[in-house]
């Protein structure tokens, strides 16, 4: 009796679910395309907001940078020779700065401030010449200041002739500036003189110096196109409190934006 009780109680059924090879909810391949789409959506923002945010000269720089270059030794070119006084003509100092290798005006500024520091100079004589070089940055450019030391003035007494140190100083930055497209203006600036007397000079005294630069530095090889304007100032804007101070004499070039 106690068998068949047995035989004739409830059945109990297991059912066994075997997953499928694609997971809960049809699978995770949603969750790959859904991060191709925001990847996607990211990289086309950037790519909006670097049209907006960056000059012509930037996108082709970019452009350049992520362009595929082909070297070539001088020997695959068959013209070994040419390849050699290409590479001398681009070889200058590192200080010097290169309009091709700064983006903007900020950095071909900085680094021509960088050159005229006197900082890591070859001789002693070059690094007391650039004491007469004084730089600021204003709206209107980078000032390059060319002043008179109590031991050496740049010119002879009240006269427009140079000394040998602003003849070496205009060497210098026709050089540099040679390697930037900018134009420049040309400031000449002078000490006031004693009211007593009959002809002040400083009117034709600050212009005759400013143009004295400008001849100097197109005999050192600057294209004269390049300059802007020449003008002279007087005593009009001192650098001392006191007007009569010689180191109001000086001459201001103007790298321009």
């Amino acid at each position: 009796m106690a068998a068949d009780k047995g035989l004739n109680g409830p059945s109990i059924i297991i059912k066994r679910i075997e997953a499928s090879g694609d997971g809960g909810h049809h699978g995770g391949a949603w969750k790959v395309a859904y991060a191709d789409f925001v990847t996607a959506m990211m990289a086309f923002f950037l790519m909006m907001w670097l049209l907006n945010a960056t000059t012509e000269e930037q996108r082709s720089g970019l452009a350049d940078y992520f362009s595929p270059t082909i070297m070539q030794s001088p020997s695959a070119t068959g013209r070994g020779g040419d390849g050699d006084a290409t590479a001398q003509q681009h070889a200058v100092d590192p200080a010097m700065p290169q309009t091709e290798a700064a983006g903007d005006f900020e950095e071909i500024a900085r680094a021509i401030q960088d050159s005229l520091t006197g900082t890591g100079a070859e001789s002693s004589q070059l690094t007391n010449l650039l004491q007469h070089v004084v730089t600021r940055m204003t709206d209107e450019g980078l000032v390059i200041e060319l002043g008179d030391l109590t031991e050496s003035p740049l010119f002879v007494e009240d006269t427009a002739q140079p000394q040998p140190a602003l003849t070496q100083l205009a060497a210098i930055l026709a050089q540099i500036l040679g390697h930037v497209r900018n134009d420049v203006a040309i400031s000449g600036h002078v000490r006031a003189y004693p009211e007593t007397l009959v002809a002040s000079p400083v009117w034709p005294l600050s212009d005759a110096r400013a143009h004295t630069v400008r001849n100097l530095l197109e005999q050192q090889g600057f294209d004269g196109r390049r300059v802007q304007r020449v003008s002279g100032y007087a005593d009009r804007k001192n650098r001392s409190g006191n007007p009569m101070d010689p180191r109001n004499n000086r001459i201001e070039l103007i790298l321009l934006r």
